[in-house]
């Protein structure tokens, strides 16, 4: 049996990964694998928390199936918007992309 405060220690140590991975890129597509890294922490949390709560309830899962859906609905219009902005700019890089009107 594998004791909850492992899951957190995961989780923890994945949330920061995707932290230090939107903070220090410059690529979009590297800050949107961040944010992906940063969900997928907070779905470990809420099936950790519901396994130690017992399964009474499918809160948790419930709400990892909702985030697994929205993660890839904000995927799929990000990557659109990157080929958009590529096709324009030539480049994704983040500091350049916050002037769009050129």
């Amino acid at each position: 049996m594998i004791p909850v405060q492992d899951f957190l220690y995961l989780a923890g140590l994945i949330f920061s990964i995707g932290v230090f991975g939107v903070l220090s890129r410059r690529n979009a597509i590297s800050v949107l694998m961040g944010i992906e890294l940063m969900l997928n922490a907070v779905n470990i949390n809420l099936l950790a928390f519901a396994k130690f709560w017992g399964w009474t309830t499918l809160n948790g899962p419930v709400f990892v199936v909702f985030i697994i859906t929205i993660a890839a609905g904000e995927a799929a219009v990000a990557l659109a918007i990157f080929i958009s902005i590529y096709r324009k700019f030539k480049d994704i890089n983040v500091d350049e992309i916050k002037y769009l009107n050129h």
